[in-house]
């Protein structure tokens, strides 16, 4: 994966979080950070929220260092948008750039994951 750009960083005082600008959004990138279930798990609650969460109001049976870098993947990728709003790590689903970019792709993977969790009774 290509660096992010400096101008695709977030920036809140000293905290910078780099994201890949939409135009470096690369397909191979998503598919692997949808592939592994743990952020597959993070990308459906954010599909289902009516906004931003927060890292630690996603729980994932995972240690917080594991979290931590599955929540990274997911941003590297371009799957999710991150910023601090104090000493909180908001997470936002980057639905539009996704859609514009992969028309389709994100609903049909949320619609299998979904259809998965149904047949096998769980998340």
């Amino acid at each position: 994966m290509t660096a992010p750009s400096a101008t695709a960083a977030t920036v809140t005082g000293s905290r910078v979080l780099a994201h890949p600008a939409r135009e470096e959004i690369r397909i191979e990138g998503v598919l692997h950070a949808l592939s592994d279930p743990m952020r597959l798990r993070v990308v459906r609650e954010l599909a289902a929220a009516d906004g931003e969460l927060t890292c630690s109001r996603i729980e994932l049976p995972v240690s917080k260092s594991t979290s931590t870098h599955h929540f990274r993947v997911l941003r590297e990728s371009g799957v999710v948008r991150q910023s601090y709003r104090g000493t909180a790590k908001m997470n936002g689903l980057r639905r539009d750039d996704l859609d514009m970019l992969f028309p389709g792709l994100l609903d049909a993977v949320l619609d299998a994951a979904n259809r998965q969790a149904d047949r096998f009774g769980g998340a």
